[in-house]
C-alpha cells in the first residue's frame, strides 16, 4: 500500500468526523470541549485499525456483520436527541459537548474503521504510517470542520440542533445503508 492511497484512505475516514464537527460549530459549541472531541476522533480512527489488526479477522468478522447497527443505533439516539432538545428562551449558552457524548460520538463515526485494519494484515510495515495518518487526518478535519460550521453558523439562520441531529441521523443511515450495497 503506498502512502497516496494512505492519505485517501484516511481523508475518506475522516469525513464523518468532519460532518459531526460541522454540526457542533453551527451549535454553537465552545472551542475547548471540540478540542478534547477532536482528539478523541483522532485517537479512536487511529485506534480501531491497530485494534482489528491485532485481534485479526474474528473480530473483524463479529464488528463488520453488527457495525452498521451499532453506528446506526448511536447516531440515531444522539441526532434524534440533538433534534428533539428543547433550546430555552433567552439561552446565552449553547448546550455544551459532554464527556460521555464526545465518547459516543468518537465510537459511531469510528466504526468502519475498525474493518480497515485487516488491510494492513499482509504490509505490516506501513502500520503505524498509516495508523499516524489516519489519526491525524480525522482530528485536523474535525478541527477545520469546526471552524466551518462555526463560520456558516454565523451567516446562516438555521436551527443548529435540527441541522445537527439531521446529519448525524444521515450519517448513521448512510453507514448502514452501506453495509448492504
Amino acid at each position: 500500500m503506498d502512502i497516496l492511497s494512505i492519505i485517501f484512505l484516511a481523508i475518506g475516514l475522516a469525513m464523518d468526523c468532519f460532518a459531526v464537527s460541522i454540526a457542533q460549530g453551527m451549535q454553537g459549541s465552545k472551542l475547548r470541549p471540540v478540542i478534547v472531541m477532536a482528539l478523541l476522533f483522532g485517537l479512536f480512527q487511529g485506534g480501531m485499525p491497530l485494534i482489528a489488526y491485532f485481534a485479526g479477522s474474528f473480530f473483524v468478522d463479529f464488528f463488520t456483520r453488527w457495525s452498521h447497527w451499532i453506528a446506526l443505533v448511536l447516531l440515531v439516539l444522539i441526532g434524534g436527541k440533538m433534534l428533539f432538545e428543547k433550546e430555552e428562551a433567552g439561552a446565552e449558552e449553547p448546550s455544551q459537548l459532554t464527556l460521555p457524548t464526545m465518547f459516543m460520538l468518537a465510537v459511531a463515526t469510528s466504526i468502519d474503521a475498525l474493518s480497515i485494519g485487516v488491510l494492513f494484515i499482509p504490509v505490516p510495515e506501513v502500520l503505524w504510517l498509516a495508523i499516524g495518518l489516519i489519526a491525524l487526518t480525522s482530528t485536523l478535519f474535525s478541527l477545520i470542520g469546526f471552524y466551518l460550521g462555526k463560520t456558516i453558523g454565523k451567516h446562516l439562520p438555521l436551527n443548529a440542533n435540527i441541522l445537527g441531529g439531521v446529519i448525524l441521523i444521515a450519517i448513521g443511515l448512510k453507514i448502514f445503508i452501506e453495509a448492504y450495497l
